[in-house]
């Protein structure tokens, strides 16, 4: 289970590379014994078993009956990489987003009616109606 002292920076070192988030995808994707998952990955016995204990410790990975599965924090760990490859898919919509809400010229109203055009994925959309936090709810969620 995760220690304590685990941090979001830990966490998402544990994934930050190429091999890693091929890794926890796997995990993520099927339910694997050790030697098929080591077999799928190619990766060598050092960079699998270094990379699987660091996801072991973040709280990420856990092993169940010789088999490894994602913990219910790996789930979700895991769903906020698949937004984030979300949102790398629509770059270019985002960007354009981002434009429309630095202009002054196109009304609130049309820029989210041109929001609701441009994006499909609903949980992106969902994140986008959401707005980033004010200061008086910062205020509220740390106590300072």
């Amino acid at each position: 289970m995760a220690k304590s002292h685990t941090s979001a920076a830990t966490v998402l070192r544990t994934i930050a590379d190429d091999k890693s988030i091929e890794l926890f995808t796997t995990v993520a994707l099927e339910t694997i014994d050790s030697k098929n998952l080591k077999k799928r990955t190619k990766l060598t016995r050092k960079q699998y078993y270094s990379r699987l204990s660091r996801m072991t410790s973040a709280g990420l990975v856990r092993r169940k009956n010789g088999k490894y599965i994602l913990t219910t924090f790996g789930r979700i760990v895991y769903d906020s990489k698949v937004t984030i490859e979300n949102a790398l898919n629509n770059y270019w919509k985002l960007r354009a987003i981002d434009s429309l809400e630095t202009s002054n010229e196109v009304p609130k109203e049309e820029q989210q009616k041109l929001i609701e055009t441009l994006l499909e994925n609903e949980k992106i959309k969902a994140i986008l109606e959401k707005g980033l936090p004010t200061e008086s709810t910062l205020k509220t969620v740390t106590g300072r």
